[in-house]
């Protein structure tokens, strides 16, 4: 789908008069051209920012110049209120390699999680990638079914990426995993409030438990 923003350029007009009227500021830039100050709908930014997030390449037209692809860069929001206060776009050209940060979207249900009654953990949800810009997707699949057992993990290394995208990322990085779940003794730690962590809890089970094996062992 393609998704088209009409953007007005910016002079004059502070920032506070510009979202009253129901616009945001912002600022469009690239190696292509100096950065100018525009303004956008607020409601078109917002849903395109629903739909399209921010790895895809929108269709970005200033005072009927000639239209240019554009991503979304970076987004403020009002502490308040929640709504967009200021938007940066990204220019780029077509045909030159670039780089973009790109969401991982977790597909299926883990077996560790639906037959051991794990809990699955979630390190990252996006994921650096390069590439062209035609080649540029608004998400990438991972799928959880390898995660069988709570030893199982997903690497960087393990995601099939789509065809011209590649990962800037290290091949070792963790992206998720299944945890076992707590033992009573556990649970009741973290509903007192005597550890940080569900891992610090993991870490200490594991340790009294090589404590109880070596303790057997030289009996």
């Amino acid at each position: 789908m393609t998704y088209s923003l009409q953007a007005q350029k910016r002079s004059g007009k502070d920032a506070s008069s510009i979202r009253a009227q129901g616009f945001v500021p912002g600022v469009v830039y690239g190696p292509d051209r100096e950065p100018a100050s525009v303004s956008v709908k607020a409601t078109e930014l917002q849903k395109i920012y629903n739909e399209a997030g921010e790895s895809t390449l929108l269709d970005f037209t200033l005072d009927g110049e000639k239209t240019v692809k554009v991503l979304i860069q970076d987004l403020q929001y009002s502490p308040v209120k929640g709504n967009i206060t200021h938007v940066d776009f990204r220019q780029i050209q077509m045909g030159v390699e670039m780089e973009a940060t790109v969401e991982l979207e977790y597909v299926g249900l883990a077996p560790a999680v639906k037959e051991l009654s794990g809990t699955l953990s979630i390190m990252k949800d996006s994921l650096d990638v390069k590439c062209l810009p035609e080649k540029l997707v608004t998400s990438i699949q991972v799928s959880l079914d390898g995660l069988k057992t709570f030893d199982d993990a997903i690497y960087v290394k393990d995601i099939k990426l789509p065809e011209g995208v590649f990962s800037t990322e290290d091949a070792e990085l963790l992206l998720a995993k299944v945890v076992a779940p707590l033992s009573e003794e556990a649970q009741k730690a973290m509903e007192e409030g005597n550890t940080g962590s569900i891992e610090d809890i993991k870490v200490e089970e594991k340790g009294k438990k090589e404590e109880e094996g070596a303790a057997a062992t030289e009996k």
